[in-house]
């Protein structure tokens, strides 16, 4: 029998008349945190009982929502089933737009990608951008074919708020890239596909894919930094993803810190991969390396190395102001960047950090992300699935307000 004392527990479900849709969700939810299981043990978990698990279970397979595994024989009595989720039972599309580059997946049910397309830009503007996701999701649907684009249920995209605020630098922003604010993204998307749309913030939307298929299950309530060109952020309370009230929740980029010289700056202007990306042409090298898959920096470890010490200030900094408002248990660290990167970086905060004035506060221990690069895409397509079928709150109101969302 697995052993589930590691993980958080959800909570648990009722067995009232007329709460049958919630039950679902709660039962999905459980073998998506824990992973296949017989009912006796998804009985236990949820508190509902065996005749209610049993009801719900034979209506999840008739849907093609879970599949039973090969029995598992005990010393005493019937074989155990497990129960695991059906992957191509519910399948989304996830859009990543960055900064540098845009990102479509095609997601199963667990979690898996079934099909990748990517562009990368100097900047990102809408014809180009719209274009790229019309083209990717018709290719996407030729390649996994008719019976799996029937389980399609959404479109996900994780963008920055206010993108049009983030274009070329020195007042030189061209002026289609400003037409970002005169654009709704909903109704893009509806030019080539009828499916629902989901809005996320691009670093709450990375938050997201850790809580889910990372590490998320590990803590009950943690600051999540993701640093790419520009450095973000993702704060999950009580088990969930925390959007906050207009969805910018989270946003640490903005966060004041002292660099090594001592000046005060934002966040993102110390520890975000733009910097590094300043220090690569000032230095005679092309910036744009940094981001070629698969991504390898071990042509420039001065540069690198540099630029992880600075962050690591920065970022230790910002762990202490982000706890001074929440106890944080801890601080998970992910980015686009290359692995060994990512590990140095971590292992830098976490030397740096008790260095810090920690007068009335309690230290967070410091973690590692598992996702990297793709955490964007694959936050965003968990929208449109757990929105539909998996027990939470958080992705409930997003399609009824991302159009006031669009708007800014």
């Amino acid at each position: 029998m697995n052993d589930y004392t590691a993980i958080r527990p959800l909570g648990h479900g009722a067995n009232q008349k007329g709460l049958r849709n919630h039950n679902e969700r709660l039962v999905l939810s459980q073998l998506q945190r824990h992973g296949a299981m017989p009912g006796s043990d998804l009985a236990r978990l949820t508190g509902l009982s065996a005749q209610t698990v049993s009801v719900i279970l034979r209506k999840l397979k008739n849907d093609g929502l879970t599949q039973q595994g090969k029995p598992v024989r005990g010393k005493v009595g019937k074989p155990s089933v497990p129960i695991t989720l059906n992957p191509m039972g519910a399948l989304s599309i996830g859009c990543k737009l960055g900064r540098r580059s845009c990102d479509l997946i095609v997601m199963d049910m667990c979690g898996a990608t079934l099909f990748k397309r990517s562009l990368t830009y100097e900047i990102a503007l809408p014809q180009t951008i719209f274009e790229f996701l019309a083209t990717s999701y018709a290719d996407a649907l030729v390649e996994i074919r008719p019976k799996a684009a029937a389980q399609l249920c959404g479109f996900g995209i994780a963008a920055p708020f206010e993108i049009w605020k983030w274009g070329a630098s020195n007042g030189n922003t061209p002026e289609e890239f400003l037409s970002w604010k005169d654009l709704t993204f909903h109704e893009e998307i509806a030019r080539f596909t009828d499916l629902p749309v989901f809005m996320l913030n691009d670093a709450t939307s990375a938050c997201w894919a850790e809580h889910v298929y990372g590490r998320g299950r590990e803590f009950h309530d943690y600051a999540y930094f993701f640093v790419s060109t520009f450095i973000g952020g993702g704060i999950v309370l009580n088990q969930s993803v925390y959007e906050g009230n207009r969805g910018n929740a989270g946003a640490f980029g903005p966060l004041r810190v002292g660099d090594r010289a001592g000046r005060t700056k934002q966040l993102l202007d110390v520890a975000s991969v733009h910097v590094l990306e300043s220090a690569l042409s000032t230095a005679g090298h092309d910036p744009r390396d940094l981001w070629k898959q698969p991504q390898d920096w071990s042509a420039y470890p001065a540069e690198v190395e540099d630029w992880i010490d600075g962050s690591a200030h920065a970022i230790a900094q910002a762990c202490m102001s982000v706890c001074a408002v929440i106890d944080f248990e801890a601080v998970v660290i992910d980015g686009a960047l290359p692995p060994d990167v990512r590990h140095r970086l971590v292992a830098a905060v976490t030397a740096k950090l008790p260095a810090e004035d920690s007068r009335g506060l309690l230290l967070p221990a410091i973690e590692e992300g598992v996702i990297g690069g793709e955490a964007r895409a694959l936050g965003a397509a968990c929208g449109p699935i757990f929105s539909q079928y998996f027990f939470t709150t958080q992705f409930a109101s997003l399609e009824q307000t991302q159009s006031e969302r669009d708007r800014g």
